[in-house]
């Protein structure tokens, strides 16, 4: 998590290995364009970075955050990938919606994890104002999109180690 003074979006990219062949799914939320276009740029350009081939980099967008577990399933559903970033951007409001997309998010994209055996990475920023969602969308705080490639790339690869490249839970 980042602090007031740090930027976590610094990782050794090249300690990561061959990363070539892994297939990556990416779901984009619309909603909030400004922050999420600058979070999906942060991850196709550390995917990029990482040896994956644009053939190998698949990308929906879906109308809002809590489109991102529907979108995922989909996108997952229709190539065989190795993990799937979900991209989205959540500002606090005056009203309880905040908390129950949030809530709803987290748990599908959790819910996603278990029963297909695909890492879905939570790339959502769940900020309390729009300028600490631009701080973390290649701000000050980095570009947690980049931060949330990176994770799917060493989750993908943990995936493609196991031995359990067969999808589990979806037909294609």
């Amino acid at each position: 998590m980042a602090t007031t003074n740090q930027n976590l979006s610094i990782f050794d990219i090249d300690s990561l290995g061959d990363c070539s062949s892994l297939r990556i799914g990416i779901v984009s939320s619309e909603w909030n364009g400004e922050v999420t276009d600058a979070l999906l740029k942060g991850a196709k350009e550390t995917l990029g970075k990482a040896g994956v081939s644009e053939s190998n980099i698949h990308i929906i967008k879906v109308p809002g955050s809590f489109e991102l577990v529907a979108g995922g399933r989909l996108i997952a559903s229709q190539h065989g990938l190795d993990a799937v970033i979900c991209l989205g951007c959540v500002v606090q409001g005056e009203t309880r919606h905040f908390d129950f997309i949030c809530q709803a998010v987290a748990t599908g994209l959790a819910e996603l994890n278990v029963i297909s055996g695909i890492p879905f990475i939570f790339g959502v920023l769940t900020t309390d104002n729009q300028q600490q969602a631009l701080e973390r969308a290649g701000g000050k705080h980095g570009n947690k999109g980049a931060e949330a490639a990176y994770t799917a790339l060493r989750m993908g690869l943990l995936k493609k180690k196991s031995g359990k490249d067969k999808d589990i839970g979806f037909k294609k």
